[in-house]
């Protein structure tokens, strides 16, 4: 045996425990990070609220998109990023898929939020991974499990748990259009899994927001005149809290954890934000949650986490 073996040895073990160490600290790290993040999501709920009772929605969207646009542009070019996106086909790619996992996305919510309880939007917009599932059949070619069939059921029970007690004043519209705001990030999630659009996961949020900056662009003066933004603190904090913490800080607070965790550990944490988003909108805007809402939050949070944890294929996605 060689004569240096020996310590060799102990510090091949050593070196084998730093990284060791190394890997449970960027573990928790992300973890923490994770709760951040559900807590700044969870929150935006609210905030987007306390802009709306003030600012018309596409100046509000407008306005938050640019603002978070800003922020994840700064935070890429901070960690040394590359932006470019050299294919042609790639450019079309991020167009429609910025169509339906931004701008629909973008347009169903504040429309829903002025119609319904925030809680009752943030629940129903997390049913997200359910329709993803489904929609991967057709278009992915995936196969339809007892999960997927099982979420789904539960989601679909959920669902009318919640509509029925308003079914006797007519079609609940907030609650609709809090569905087709799922239903289009689901699409535009699959849409993206679809493509296999190649870059940098965070250049291609980005350049997915600035699209979805010029559609907004385009339409606030064709339905508001001009951009509205005359407001008192209350909405303008909210509008700011909006654009900065959930358009911006927290995306890249998103990319951060699932380059640290496994995918279905981050999707199934960030679950967290529609419950965080009930919370605060009892304390801050008093809302008060039926029976019926507890069961049917539960019923469709159980849904989500089912298709989360077993995704079986499925896209995963943050917001």
């Amino acid at each position: 045996m060689p004569e240096h073996s020996s310590s060799t040895l102990p510090d091949v073990a050593k070196s084998d425990a730093t990284k060791s160490d190394a890997t449970k600290s960027d573990a928790t790290q992300a973890r923490a990070l994770l709760i951040v993040l559900c807590i700044g999501w969870g929150t935006t709920w609210v905030t987007m609220k306390m802009a709306l009772d003030e600012i018309p929605p596409f100046s509000m969207r407008l306005t938050t998109l640019s603002l978070g646009a800003v922020v994840l542009t700064s935070f890429a070019r901070f960690q040394g990023r590359t932006l470019a996106i050299t294919s042609p086909r790639m450019w079309l790619h991020i167009c429609v898929a910025s169509l339906f996992n931004i701008v629909g996305f973008s347009l169903f919510t504040p429309f829903a939020q002025l119609a319904a309880d925030t809680s009752r939007v943030a629940i129903m917009v997390y049913t997200m991974p359910i329709w993803a599932a489904m929609l991967a059949l057709p278009i992915l070619g995936e196969r339809l499990t007892a999960t997927r069939l099982t979420a789904l059921a539960l989601c679909i029970a959920g669902v009318v748990i919640l509509v029925a007690p308003l079914a006797g004043s007519g079609v609940p519209l907030g609650i609709m259009l809090a569905l087709g705001g799922a239903v289009s990030w689901a699409a535009g999630t699959v849409y993206l899994k679809w493509a296999r659009i190649d870059g940098d996961p965070m250049a291609i949020t980005i350049w997915q927001l600035v699209f979805a900056i010029a559609v907004m662009a385009i339409c606030v003066p064709a339905f508001e005149g001009t951009l509205h933004l005359d407001a008192g603190a209350r909405s303008l904090f909210g509008l700011i809290y909006s654009g900065i913490i959930g358009s911006g800080l927290c995306y890249f607070l998103w990319f951060g954890t699932v380059r640290r965790l496994p995918a279905s550990t981050a999707a199934l944490g960030i679950l967290a934000s529609p419950v965080i988003g009930v919370i605060s909108s009892m304390i801050v805007l008093g809302e008060r949650p039926t029976w019926y809402d507890g069961i049917g939050f539960a019923l469709m949070l159980s849904a989500s986490a089912i298709v989360v944890l077993r995704p079986e294929g499925a896209v995963q996605t943050g917001r």
